[in-house]
């Protein structure tokens, strides 16, 4: 079972994919097929439903052209000591 900060992690990182998609104004089809991923995995991934290998991510990344820190929650790259 994920723990409060697990889950909340995973909805921001979501969110940080779902806005860097928009702002690419790309479709979520266009996208899953650019990073070679399942449609519905990507969905799952943008809800927080799943806790994506870093490697997903990785070719998410790639194929949005931006850095793979861009899509990590502002909680994990600037903690809060």
């Amino acid at each position: 079972m994920k723990s409060d900060s697990q889950i909340q992690f995973l909805k921001e990182l979501g969110q940080n994919l779902r806005a860097l998609r928009n702002a690419k104004s790309l479709s979520m089809e266009q996208l899953a097929g650019d990073a070679n991923i399942e449609f519905r995995q990507l969905g799952r991934i943008e809800r927080g439903e799943t806790n994506a290998t870093i490697w997903t991510l990785k070719r998410l990344a790639n194929a949005l052209n931006v850095d793979l820190a861009q899509m990590l929650p502002l909680s994990i790259t600037n903690p809060q000591k």
